[in-house]
């Protein structure tokens, strides 16, 4: 309660920032969403690594208005998120979680963490999610991927990262293996088992990709295969592949690097499904594919074709805009004020 008496009088005299410390360090998470929110003119902190002691340390020093907690990193422990529900409560600052792993993760990380974490608000990638979380008694709604342009921007080409087809992702060997159906093992049998069975060469970035052939039928050439890319290179890739391939995990939902390889004005070839459908338009935006047969056609033509890709990578660079981290947080803000959550 003193947090909000505080923000609603530095608004009568004239300062209307409202604080938000995300108690988060992983590169991924700190260079998106926060972005979008001191676009929208909050004050952010991030946290860095948390520890029992610093947490009550940082929220005395910074005085947030609002703490955040987003995704599967190595700071959303179930120890930690005892630490941080203990702590946000005794301050009495409302805590706001943002599910990303939903709803492939749901059942076992998303749900055991808000158990301890106990957040006054959940965001969810999944539109299917919000209800559930409603009916577990936390206020919720949907909150996409997105992109900050001034991490996923467009490039001049980089020699190092120069190649006719790229891959920027994780294989996720084990996690597939524990979900034998999932949307991914699709997606990566239209867009990429094709181009390997017929010897097109695709460089990869991402770890433990040598380990797919189980998936994929073929192995992938070693050279091929240039493991982990810091997140914040990865537009260099965008900008200097001439096809950028975008796997889904889901049919209702958008993968986080669709978002940023059109922000980053690369040329995307992803899977043909009715969310990507639904917010972009193939041909135009981008490219979609359903089968392994128009993979291999798609490719045959557009490696040929730089203007078609460049006409078609610009536009979709603008209508992604739409889909900014900037966006996203007047949104939730927007939500959370409703929600009474803020006051602005």
């Amino acid at each position: 309660m003193y947090y909000r008496l505080r923000l609603q009088t530095e608004k009568k005299r004239g300062v209307s920032k409202l604080k938000i410390l995300f108690l988060e360090s992983h590169p991924m998470l700190i260079n998106g969403l926060p972005n979008g929110f001191r676009e929208a003119g909050c004050e952010i902190k991030i946290s860095g690594p948390l520890t029992k002691e610093k947490i009550p340390m940082i929220i005395e020093e910074f005085h947030p208005d609002l703490l955040f907690m987003l995704g599967w990193s190595s700071e959303t422990t179930i120890e930690k998120a005892k630490w941080v529900h203990f702590y946000s409560k005794n301050a009495k600052i409302p805590l706001v979680y943002w599910a990303t792993e939903d709803p492939t993760h749901t059942y076992n990380f998303t749900l055991p963490l808000l158990m301890e974490l106990k957040p006054d608000f959940v965001f969810t990638i999944c539109k299917g999610r919000v209800l559930y979380y409603q009916m577990l008694g936390f206020k919720s709604a949907h909150m996409d991927f997105g992109y900050y342009s001034g991490v996923h921007y467009k490039t001049s080409p980089n020699t190092k990262y120069k190649c006719d087809i790229a891959v920027v992702a994780n294989a996720y060997p084990n996690v597939l293996q524990l979900y034998p159906h999932h949307y991914r093992i699709t997606s990566l049998k239209i867009l990429i088992a094709p181009l390997i069975a017929e010897g097109i060469r695709i460089d990869f970035w991402g770890r433990k990709w040598a380990e797919m052939t189980h998936l994929l039928g073929n192995d992938i050439p070693p050279d091929c295969i240039h493991g982990y890319l810091n997140y914040t290179l990865a537009n260099q890739v965008y900008s200097s592949a001439s096809i950028m391939l975008g796997l889904q995990n889901q049919l209702g939902q958008v993968s986080q690097r669709t978002y940023e390889i059109m922000g980053s004005g690369g040329f995307l070839i992803t899977s043909d499904t009715p969310e990507i459908n639904r917010l972009f338009q193939s041909g135009k935006d981008l490219l979609t594919s359903d089968s392994p047969e128009q993979t291999l056609e798609l490719i045959k033509h557009y490696l040929n074709s730089p203007d078609e890709r460049e006409k078609i990578s610009r536009q979709g660079q603008i209508d992604v805009e739409l889909h900014s981290y900037l966006n996203r947080a007047k949104e939730a803000l927007r939500v959370l004020s409703e929600q009474k959550i803020i006051s602005l």
